[in-house]
């Protein structure tokens, strides 16, 4: 096994010098006219935007008002005026995204050699060019977060601390957190001014040794790693912004410290970066973007144009007249005038049921008619704040005989079959990754158990090597006891393994997949469907794809490209079913009809117990969601719903009542319905009701013992407020909830 580099694709090598930028006369043959052409048909502030060539610039881009348009033709515009194609260096934030960029330049006529790119990918591959001067090895992975979970885990117990008390998961938020704010372990650890940060500060450490000894980068690293390089590293800074010295950068208000400083960086002599976004839909504040970077453009940019696209091309009046509304509410924010040309169009409807059973039969039959009537199913989406609420709609779509799909692209990547192959895939690059190579060593079985790979690591450490130095070595393995031949066997076939660094990405995955063991092992398992062999038929058509989009791209290439995917990746487009996701999973999408569901306090605006909602963020990502209905808007709630096993009595969102009048039509709480919509649950209180009063201890299956603080009996629910021994104090329905009365006597 070898380290594979990376190939540059179309555009000439790093060092080259770039030409003079402006070398093209306007009055060059066929020039005008292509201008003229790329023009034609855009608005007068689009035009502005797209006609501004050399200084800084802020778009400030309304929901459905051309944004993509603008910056494509803006780096179309650059390309035939003052720049070269490959010194345009164009970033988004998803790879649907970039693709849907990259193929509209294309079409302009423009598009070759021209870096578009998402913030992760462009930093991985300038990082694997750069490795030496980052510090790094070329052939470092990427860990997913699962497998970042993992090497936490290991790195908690690398310094004796408990994972009961210090959990991966609130380990992963606080590193994730400290790393988008550009705060390195050492940083950190300087920080520190209680016991509790003392000891995450170590986790941290330890983290960042096990990565460096695996070889290893987490998503949060490429950010960070590139924004230090680019701070510590004047010549390649340099070296880079002469290289690209036109920097588009959409989505600017998703922005983090790392990507913002990234930003800056590649831009601090010529000032050519420009900036697109909208501050009302900055939805990404608990991953660390920062809204102040958008906001605060024209302090860090004094002489920067700006430009407001106001004009909406997507939603109908109604629509509009309701979404501002309620993004009026907030007070951080750059205030735009939204308008539109298209038609007055059906008013909003705020449908509101007596629970979330009633909600999803309603939407479902909704959904169902509108098929029937004619509507596309791949135009329709059912949009939540949190995955869990898909349940409902799912079965009841079911119900209706509904074909839909569900926007979470990375859960096809994280299926165990597909993770297998990734794994073997990662140690041929990367023999180092031991999180990759303790996963294979025993996948398919191959007699290799836990305690031998326990004294395989034990023994590398005490070499002072990687596991993988120690399999593929001449090293006495004797200590491994009786399964030392079987991994001088796994030895072997990594080595017969290793012709697939030669290989395109699908002959690659072909080659693992059959002579790794993995195809038979899947195949003897004898499923009906055998679905795990189907994921992997599909894995082998995802990098085909890859392969043909960039013909010269390495098994390296693939494997970034593999991790780094995203939800919204994997929807499809015309002709396909209807889409589930969640509120942030549809931003930059559009359907004609949208039905958002649980506009519940709580829920939208969503919050934890544990800490207060950030109203502006929720109302900027309830905002994001009506704005993405073109035609048909719906909004619903619920009086009581199930959330983790129990039924609970709701509170109207706050956000409903921000809706102008003018522009909704209402069904549900406080008017008389019409006609019912589906079925009420029929709940039945428990036989010994007559027993319950307020201090009654009672039992539930997540929650524990606790005791009834207080009762309401209505016409049709019977609530009570319970306070928990663990702590947690909920009101339930008891028609629905799960709790069990408990004598005193019984409480031990």
């Amino acid at each position: 096994m070898q380290e594979s580099p990376p190939r540059q694709r179309g555009t000439p090598r790093a060092m080259d010098a770039p030409p003079p930028l402006r070398y093209i006369s306007y009055m060059q043959s066929g020039t005008e006219a292509r201008i003229d052409a790329l023009l034609a048909g855009l608005n007068e502030p689009q035009r502005c935007a797209v006609t501004h060539t050399d200084g800084p610039i802020l778009i400030l881009a309304g929901p459905g008002s051309g944004k993509t348009r603008v910056v494509t033709h803006r780096a179309a515009h650059l390309a035939l005026t003052v720049a070269r194609p490959w010194q345009i260096l164009a970033i988004t934030f998803t790879n649907k995204a970039a693709r849907e960029m990259r193929d509209r330049i294309d079409n302009l006529g423009v598009g070759e050699g021209m870096t578009v790119s998402t913030f992760h990918a462009f930093c991985a591959r300038t990082l694997r060019m750069y490795a030496d001067r980052a510090g790094l090895q070329r052939n470092f992975t990427i860990l997913d977060r699962d497998d970042r979970r993992k090497m936490l885990k290991q790195a908690i117990e690398r310094i004796d601390l408990s994972t009961a008390n210090w959990t991966p998961a609130r380990a992963e938020h606080l590193v994730s957190h400290a790393k988008n704010e550009m705060c390195s372990a050492a940083d950190f650890e300087a920080r520190a001014d209680d016991w509790r940060q003392q000891q995450f500060a170590k986790i941290y450490r330890a983290y960042e040794a096990l990565q460096r000894e695996n070889n290893t980068l987490d998503f949060d690293d490429l950010l960070m790693v590139m924004a230090d390089l680019l701070r510590r590293d004047e010549e390649l800074r340099a070296e880079l912004e002469s290289r690209y010295p036109y920097v588009l950068i959409d989505e600017y208000q998703d922005t983090n410290a790392a990507q913002y400083a990234i930003a800056e960086l590649l831009t601090h002599e010529r000032k050519n970066l420009c900036a697109t976004g909208d501050p009302d839909q900055s939805i990404y504040g608990w991953r660390g973007a920062d809204i102040g970077n958008i906001l605060r453009f024209e302090e860090d940019f004094p002489d920067a144009a700006v430009v407001f696209l106001e004009q909406n091309y997507r939603s109908t009046r109604y629509i509009l007249e309701a979404a501002d509304a309620l993004i009026a509410g907030n007070t951080n924010r750059k205030h735009k005038t939204l308008w539109t040309d298209n038609d007055q169009g059906r008013k909003v409807r705020v449908l509101e049921f007596e629970d979330g059973r009633e909600e999803a039969d309603a939407v479902a039959k909704d959904i169902n008619r509108r098929i029937r009537a004619g509507d596309s199913p791949s135009e329709i989406a059912v949009l939540y704040r949190i995955n869990s609420l898909s349940r409902g709609v799912e079965e009841a779509l079911i119900r209706e005989g509904v074909a839909y799909q569900i926007a979470r692209g990375v859960e096809f990547y994280n299926r165990k079959e597909v993770k297998d192959v990734l794994a073997y895939l990662r140690v041929l690059v990367n023999p180092a990754d031991e999180i990759a190579l303790t996963r294979i060593i025993s996948t398919p079985p191959r007699g290799i158990g836990a305690t031998t790979v326990e004294r395989l690591l034990q023994r590398a450490g005490e070499l002072g090597i990687t596991a993988a130095d120690f399999i593929l070595g001449e090293h006495d393995v004797t200590p491994l006891g009786r399964s030392a031949t079987k991994v001088r066997d796994f030895g072997a076939l990594l080595r017969n393994l290793a012709k697939a660094l030669d290989l395109t990405p699908p002959e690659a995955l072909k080659h693992v997949i059959l002579h790794s063991g993995l195809q038979a092992m899947y195949a003897a398992a004898g499923e009906m469907d055998n679905q795990p062999l189907a994921n992997l038929d599909e894995l082998i058509s995802a990098a085909s794809t890859f392969s043909q989009e960039r013909p010269e791209s390495t098994l390296v290439d693939w494997l970034e490209h593999a991790a780094l995917v995203s939800d919204v990746d994997s929807v499809a487009g015309g002709g396909g079913p209807v889409t589930l996701m969640t509120l942030h999973a549809a931003k930059g999408l559009e359907f004609e009809s949208v039905y958002v569901i649980a506009l519940e306090h709580g829920l939208l605006p969503f919050s934890r117990e544990d800490e207060e909602a950030d109203d502006e963020e929720e109302r900027r990502l309830c905002f994001v969601a009506m704005t993405r209905a073109k035609e048909h808007l719906t909004l619903t709630g619920a009086r009581y719903r199930m959330l983790r096993g129990a039924t609970r009595r709701t509170t109207r969102s706050p956000f409903l009542d921000e809706l102008p009048d003018s522009a909704i039509e209402s069904a549900g709480r406080e008017r008389k319905r019409s006609r019912r919509v589906g079925t009420a649950p029929t709940g039945a209180l428990p036989p010994d009701i007559a027993e319950w009063s307020i201090g009654t201890l009672v039992e539930h299956p997540t929650e524990g013992l606790g005791q009834v603080m207080s009762m309401t009996r209505g016409g049709k629910r019977t609530l009570v407020d319970v306070a928990f021994k663990a702590g947690s104090r909920k009101t339930f329905a008891l028609e629905f909830a799960d709790l069990r009365r408990v004598d005193f006597d019984d409480v031990g």
